[in-house]
């Protein structure tokens, strides 16, 4: 059958819900990932304009070929490479009409370890993980990577979490923040070992996946730079206030330094710094067209990230209401609230009710006090 999506045509073999577009079983399109193709389709443009020479794209797991097919139809010479015969045979029709493209039957790693891309995308089913080193090693600027084990990034899963991202997750009311840095730092320090610094210029987390856009340089001294951004949040359980501290290297308190709790857990090492370029950011959204279908969507979430203080943990209203036993008021209204009590606040892009702020939780208390 054939669809329509972003203004172009493409043919699929099957159309089924799931967790990602990587092919599982006989899975090879997935429209729940749309936003994340729309998005994809909108920082090429923006790369586009960023890195000029930037030219080549490698789809490494390409199940239908939806995504590079999108990326061809933008001008890039894109390869889109899988595993499975039927996979590429679809790929390469779906790439018939554009010069320069290609579909091959190579595992994803094997290809990264023999050859340069300008872009490379990483979209599997699950982690991502087994294909970072060979992703960094292949990727000549920017490297896009998707991870779908939500559980283990998270703290949910928590073994599974420390053993893939050779961290501490912690299941926390930020837990989709937690797992976007649990994979910015496992990316950035991967990158590290290979002396390239890894910089997130955009990234974001929707529903049952962690996007992130990393542009690389090969300098092992930025890569050393990059590392000074990882870190530990230290978070009570109790009081829910974090802290969070730079370093490979924890350094804890004993207690909570605002509740004197001794019920602290630590996350880490974390990336403790932005997670996206504000100014590529805005590009990106500016770069989202009416025929995406995703359009509305992409370019609400696009303004907050934007607009998201940088800031490596994000709070709840309504957990914080609950805290406070008082009822929530609307988050506009909760936001500038803070800002007119002289603290910078801003609404973050994990959920509807996700704010971020430099104020303490004691102080966000004071401050919002006549709203309940």
């Amino acid at each position: 059958m054939e669809i329509e999506e972003g203004g172009v045509t493409v043919e699929i073999e099957d159309a089924r819900d799931g967790a990602s577009e990587g092919r599982t079983d006989d899975v090879f399109y997935n429209p729940e990932m749309e936003l994340n193709r729309d998005v994809t389709v909108a920082t090429l443009r923006a790369y586009a304009d960023r890195e000029g020479r930037a030219e080549t794209y490698l789809d490494a797991m390409a199940a239908s070929g939806v995504r590079g097919t999108r990326a061809a139809a933008e001008g890039w010479a894109v390869t889109c490479a899988d595993v499975e015969p039927e996979s590429v045979e679809l790929a390469a029709r779906n790439l018939a009409d554009y010069d320069g493209c290609e579909a091959v039957e190579r595992d994803a790693n094997a290809l990264l370890h023999a050859d340069f891309f300008d872009v490379v995308d990483v979209d599997p089913y699950g982690s991502p993980i087994p294909f970072a080193d060979a992703a960094v090693a292949g990727t000549r600027n920017l490297l896009c990577v998707t991870a779908t084990d939500t559980a283990p990034l998270c703290g949910a899963h928590f073994d599974a979490g420390v053993r893939r991202y050779s961290t501490v997750p912690r299941n926390t009311d930020y837990h989709p923040e937690m797992g976007l840095r649990v994979l910015l730092s496992a990316l950035v320090r991967r990158a590290a070992s290979r002396d390239k610094a890894a910089t997130p210029v955009c990234s974001h987390v929707s529903r049952h996946y962690a996007r992130t856009y990393l542009e690389l340089d090969a300098s092992a001294s930025a890569a050393n730079d990059r590392l000074d951004d990882l870190g530990h949040v230290h978070h009570c359980q109790d009081c829910l206030e974090r802290e969070h501290e730079y370093g490979l290297h924890a350094d804890p308190p004993e207690a909570c330094p605002h509740c004197g709790s001794n019920r602290l857990v630590i996350a880490g090492p974390l990336w403790l710094g932005r997670v996206a370029d504000p100014e590529f950011a805005d590009s990106v959204r500016e770069h989202v067209t009416d025929d995406m279908g995703t359009a509305k969507r992409a370019r609400k979430l696009l303004e907050t990230v934007s607009d998201e203080l940088d800031t490596p943990t994000h709070y709840d209203q309504h957990r914080l209401c609950e805290l406070w036993n008082r009822p929530a008021s609307g988050m506009d209204e909760f936001v500038e609230t803070l800002r007119s009590a002289g603290f910078d606040a801003s609404r973050a892009h994990y959920a509807g009710t996700a704010l971020k702020s430099d104020a303490t939780i004691a102080e966000m208390r004071e401050a919002t006090a006549d709203l309940g």
